[in-house]
């Protein structure tokens, strides 16, 4: 299994950016998609995650400006991030986990200026 991310840049504090993810190769159909990130000098965090079925979970504090969303035809997780800050700042990484599964993909770098 493969994962391939794309979607990160720089942008400016208040401004929007949408992360893809999109897994291929051999998937276990109930599984859970998500975002986690590394800031510099910080351990990876959660960012969001959602399940096959659709249910999803955030961090307090992207609670209100992200959105995580899934198509499950095309095995891709998006985020899309608005009102973005400085603290947002970070390598974010794409993971697709089921029963003792773990996958992750590369890391795309958000840069967020004030």
């Amino acid at each position: 299994v493969q994962l391939q991310a794309s979607g990160g840049g720089l942008v400016q504090a208040g401004g929007s950016l949408k992360l893809s993810c999109t897994a291929s190769g051999s998937i276990f159909s109930r599984n859970t998609m998500g975002w986690y990130r590394q800031a510099p000098g910080k351990q990876r965090e959660l960012v969001a995650n959602i399940v096959s079925s659709g249910s999803t979970n955030y961090a307090d504090s992207v609670k209100g400006r992200f959105t995580v969303s899934r198509d499950n035809a095309k095995n891709t997780v998006y985020l899309q991030m608005n009102s973005l800050k400085p603290e947002d700042t970070a390598v974010y990484y794409c993971r697709l986990s089921w029963v003792r599964t773990d996958y992750w993909g590369q890391g795309t770098l958000v840069t967020v200026s004030s």
